[in-house]
């Protein structure tokens, strides 16, 4: 076969290309891992991840269900898509029994309602979505409040994560309400809040949030934590606010989905996830809190103490953590499909 024609085949069917050998097929959020550790995983076990990206959860839901879970080994919904992956027979239980570095991870992060006893899930990392800030052109002492995004000397100067929990969750937030609301009344006022802010919304951004910020697209807006310590690193100027509301919270976590074709390897995978080593080099480089008490105890100083990555106990306390809504996700996505579509 002409070299051309076999570079052809492997794009149009890339499973062809590992035919020979042990794979692990990893379906993760785009910058959400460091590609020294898919290299040391293979260097390790001979096993090659190949690893593919989504920007939010709703995308790769839709993707999952569509391939009844056929192509992924490994993906990493957040908290409320665990529980709603489970309920359609989306995933599938985990023997934790193939992965004893699981006693690595801190209670407090385990046994949750979306998943008691983490019969489905293991989490991988958590964090939290606040308020970006360029110091460059502001103050970030003048940012105290998800308000803040409103005042008019930010118009088009602000992001929004391209998600639809996290923005609803900030229109619920400056009402009031908690991120996990359920009443319908209470979706459609921070709809209408939502509206208002529009003139001041430069882009809704997903795949990387902390671009436009490096770009100085924007001056402020939403910035998942670690994208701001990764921001920071390049330019010092980017800060992390943490509202006076509290921020938004959530755990994202490794599933197995039920039509995963390479078990052994998935199991292997979580287990070298976990390991303390891999864990403290995973959140050392992107900038998001691990779960894994263990690689805690061997963090970088700097990291360990940065309230970026790790926040201090009284903002987790006020703070919330986004849960599964029920149905009233239908209601959610009926007025983010609208606030997407104004002008």
């Amino acid at each position: 076969m002409k070299k051309s024609s076999l570079a052809v085949l492997l794009f149009l069917f890339p499973a062809v290309a590992f035919a020979a050998q042990e794979v692990v097929y990893v379906f993760n959020w785009a910058e959400y891992m460091p590609d020294a550790v898919l290299a040391q995983f293979q260097k390790e076990t001979g096993i090659r991840a190949v690893y593919s990206t989504y920007d939010n959860n709703e995308a790769m839901f839709a993707k999952v269900k569509i391939l009844k879970g056929e192509s992924y080994d490994i993906v990493v919904p957040s908290t409320y898509y665990v529980d709603r992956m489970k309920k359609e027979g989306l995933i599938q239980p985990i023997d934790k029994a193939k992965i004893p570095n699981f006693r690595n991870l801190d209670s407090d992060l385990l046994n949750k309602s979306y998943d008691p006893e983490n019969r489905y899930s293991i989490p991988y990392l958590w964090g939290s979505t606040a308020i970006g800030v360029n110091s460059e052109y502001l103050d970030p002492k003048t940012v105290r409040s998800w308000k803040d995004l409103w005042k008019a000397e930010f118009k088009d100067r602000v992001l929004l994560i391209d998600d639809i929990r996290e923005v609803f969750g900030l229109g619920l937030k400056v009402l009031g309400y908690s991120v996990n609301d359920t009443d319908s009344v209470h979706i459609e006022q921070a709809y209408e809040k939502l509206r208002t802010l529009k003139p001041n919304v430069r882009l809704f951004s997903a795949d990387s949030p902390k671009q436009p910020f490096l770009n100085q697209e924007v001056h402020l807006g939403m910035l998942w934590n670690g994208e701001a310590y990764m921001a920071s690193q390049e330019d010092p100027k980017i800060r992390y606010v943490y509202p006076e509301e509290g921020a938004m919270m959530w755990i994202d976590n490794m599933v197995i989905p039920r039509g995963a074709k390479n078990l052994e390897n998935a199991h292997r995978f979580i287990n070298f996830i976990l390991r303390p080593d891999i864990a403290k080099q995973i959140s050392e480089e992107i900038g998001y809190a691990s779960p894994n008490k263990m690689a805690l105890e061997l963090m970088n100083k700097a990291v360990r103490e940065n309230i970026t990555v790790y926040p201090d106990k009284a903002t987790i306390e006020k703070a919330e953590f986004q849960t599964d809504v029920g149905d009233a996700i239908l209601i959610y996505e009926k007025y983010w499909e609208k606030l997407k579509a104004e002008r």
